[in-house]
């Protein structure tokens, strides 16, 4: 049975950790769910007892938000978010100088290798920034300033992408978004999807993952905070089911984007991918070239862990886009190098903390000068 919850706003409290250990995942026999809507229950106080009474909805005429960031306010949330990578490299890199400045010779230019590569960059990066200083500076004496800058500017130029914005040809426009379990990915629909109702736009959420109580209970909860329509299923439910009746339902309440989750996958997972497959082929039945987006989410704590799941779910799932969260929880947020060098897809945001309002679109300037800002 699919069930469909209307949009309530509650306070803006952290959203309470489900209660309760998640559920294992069920064999690969399924709930046949009927189609028909079900009264939810009411207010947010069904999933979240704590929770304050709930606020007015905000209205879909809503004007929207300031249209893009100002570069300068761009690279301080970068900055901030990046700040335990930045640390690391910056302290490292500092080590290398002595107060006079230090000599660019093979000593220098391995040492400097070694400082990079901890951040999880990859010996491919890291031999390329290496190489620009040496062919920059080798046999000069340099300061770190100079260092920082060649890094910099050469991580630049590695990081640039073609503009990539989210693509949202109608009404409604569909993206799935996917992912392992623990990688951030609901917590990233709920930022994504307050980003975009800030930008004025109506959002409704399927709550797919239906193998996880907890994911669907925790997907509920964000609902309420951003004041948006959400479909749920009852665990074990065909996913596919719950993502053809949240389009359903976009369609006729007239949103603008219908963002379906998926359950925790691992790429190697044959039959969630056949799964996930399904899912695409019923929405597309619904809206025509849906889904406009597959956005895959990576967690950059998971390092160079991150750079096989990207290539598993590219191929697999037909991503067009990656969501790099967690970035504020690690130093090792150089593992956007390799996942650029390695892959067609575009970086299209970036989580930078726990609050709501932690997400970015990148951009590739202001995320490596802040980088390697001191």
């Amino acid at each position: 049975m699919v069930f469909w919850r209307s949009k309530k706003k509650s306070d803006d409290s952290p959203p309470a950790q489900p209660s309760g250990p998640a559920q294992q995942e069920p064999s690969t026999a399924r709930d046949s769910p009927a189609t028909e809507s079900t009264a939810p229950d009411q207010g947010p106080a069904a999933a979240n007892p704590q929770a304050a009474p709930p606020k007015a909805a905000p209205s879909a005429a809503a004007p929207p938000a300031a249209a893009a960031e100002s570069s300068a306010g761009l690279f301080g949330r970068f900055r901030s978010g990046l700040e335990k990578t930045r640390r690391a490299l910056n302290t490292d890199i500092r080590d290398l100088f002595k107060e006079e400045g230090r000599l660019v010779d093979d000593e220098f230019l391995g040492e400097l290798f070694a400082k990079l590569i901890r951040t999880d960059m990859g010996a491919g990066p890291a031999e390329e920034l290496r190489d620009d200083v040496a062919k920059r500076y080798r046999g000069r004496k340099v300061g770190l300033a100079e260092v920082l800058e060649s890094i910099t500017a050469q991580t630049q130029a590695m990081l640039q992408q073609d503009a990539a914005p989210l693509n949202l040809p109608g009404k409604p426009s569909v993206i799935l978004v996917v992912g392992v379990n623990g990688s951030g990915k609901t917590t990233s629909i709920g930022k994504l999807s307050h980003f975009l109702t800030s930008h004025g736009k109506k959002i409704v959420l399927g709550a797919g993952d239906t193998f996880r109580a907890a994911a669907v209970e925790q997907l509920t909860i964000w609902s309420e905070r951003i004041g948006c329509d959400i479909v749920t299923g009852k665990q074990g439910a065909d996913p596919a089911s719950v993502a053809f009746q949240t389009v359903d339902k976009a369609i006729e309440i007239g949103a603008d984007v219908a963002i379906i989750d998926t359950a925790g996958r691992l790429q190697t997972q044959s039959n969630l991918m056949q799964e996930l497959d399904k899912i695409r082929r019923v929405v597309g039945k619904k809206v025509e070239d849906a889904p406009h987006e597959v956005l895959l989410v990576l967690d950059a704590t998971a390092g160079q862990n991150a750079i096989s799941q990207a290539k598993g779910f590219s191929d697999a799932a037909g991503c067009t886009g990656i969501i790099l969260a967690k970035l504020d929880g690690s130093a090792r947020g150089g593992v956007i190098l390799p996942i650029r060098r390695q892959f067609e897809l575009p970086v299209k945001f970036v989580g930078l903390g726990e609050s709501i309002e932690d997400i970015a679109e990148f951009d590739a300037d202001s995320f490596a000068t802040a980088l390697f800002a001191d």
